[in-house]
């Protein structure tokens, strides 16, 4: 009989950890809280190693047709003049490829689609990880930001930390010429053209932890950013008031290792980060692509995740920790041409990949 795992969540790491298992020659069940996939989504931006780790699980060239290229941007002032331009083709240059952008929901669909019938169990939450890893040869913690399965191994020892950000986003039913940033004091607002008629938007501010939610999130997104250059006012004017998100933004304190015994973590449970560098989703394919590959003809196990740790943590950790220097300069409310100057040379660097 084969090894058999039990992968904790069915989101973007879990489904792609599920088929490079499949594929590396393990029986594998997922097990995911959620009754379904989900119909909406925003969309996510697909770097090209994360695209190689796709075309490595069979689905790239899916995602690649149901995406579409992202074009350069631009980083503006609240009055709409220009600070920096990001030029994503330099990216493209690079890898040979540029970064895709496909909403969430399709990428899930393409992953799910890539597992036979009856491998996710949806409506199944685990609320006790330790059970599993008695009846599981590997159990794999792809269940998100607040992971079950990484408060089994540590506890509370390492904490999500505040970032001193509050985030609003969705999508509207306006289309935008081009994507980029708008940076203020103390905030930014970006967007990102979906497709015909559609723009994805989010926003942040420098907030305390715990500060009070606002009664009308729309209302208090226009007195925030109601007077930034278009098109920024005609998108708020088209949010629905079930077409606002809003979270404090938390990173998770770094962990020392990825694995115990017979179990690992990857995706957000492992290294969950800001989204200044937009990595997340980048990640955790990437990460469930090593897992899969360290495990392939494993017969020790405990060993193939060490390998695993070694291979993914210090890369995601360095991420990680620019993403949250990368935001710490949004939040800043004073010496703003400083600020200006050092947004331009981190864009001189082609960032992580």
């Amino acid at each position: 009989m084969g090894m058999h795992a039990a992968v904790v969540g069915g989101g973007i790491g879990g489904l792609a950890a599920a088929i490079g298992l499949r594929a590396a020659g393990w029986e594998v069940t997922v097990l995911e809280r959620a009754a379904g996939l989900p119909e909406t989504g925003t969309g996510l931006g697909i770097w090209p190693p994360a695209l190689r780790a796709l075309d490595a699980l069979g689905v790239g060239e899916q995602v690649r047709r149901r995406g579409r290229r992202q074009s350069d941007g631009v980083i503006r002032r609240p009055d709409g003049s220009r600070i920096a331009t990001i030029d994503v083709g330099r990216l493209e240059r690079r890898h040979g490829e540029p970064v895709h952008l496909v909403t969430r929901p399709v990428l899930l669909a393409a992953l799910a689609g890539a597992l036979p019938p009856g491998t996710v169990r949806f409506g199944s939450p685990v609320d006790d990880p330790a059970a599993l890893a008695e009846a599981y040869d590997l159990v794999v913690g792809a269940d998100g930001i607040g992971s079950v399965v990484r408060t089994a191994l540590y506890g509370d020892r390492h904490p999500l930390r505040h970032t001193g950000m509050v985030a609003w986003r969705g999508v509207a039913d306006v289309e935008v010429a081009t994507g980029g940033e708008t940076w203020g004091r103390g905030r930014k607002f970006g967007v990102t053209p979906e497709g015909p008629g559609r723009t994805n938007w989010y926003a942040a501010v420098a907030l305390p932890e715990g500060h009070p939610p606002p009664v009308d999130d729309r209302v208090e997104l226009r007195r925030l950013f109601g007077d930034w250059h278009e098109p920024i006012p005609r998108l708020l004017d088209a949010l629905t008031a079930d077409g606002v998100l809003r979270h404090e933004v938390r990173d998770l304190t770094p962990l020392p290792s990825y694995v115990a015994g017979r179990v690992a973590l990857l995706g957000d449970a492992a290294h969950a980060m800001t989204p200044d560098l937009g990595q997340g989703a980048c990640q955790a394919l990437i990460d469930a692509v090593a897992l899969a590959e360290c495990l392939r003809g494993a017969d020790d196990v405990p060993a193939a995740l060490r390998a695993y740790d070694r291979r993914r943590r210090r890369p995601t950790q360095r991420i990680a920790a620019t993403a949250r220097r990368a935001g710490r300069l949004s939040q800043a409310r004073r010496l703003l041409p400083a600020r200006d100057a050092l947004l331009r040379l981190a864009l001189a660097v082609v960032p992580p990949g």
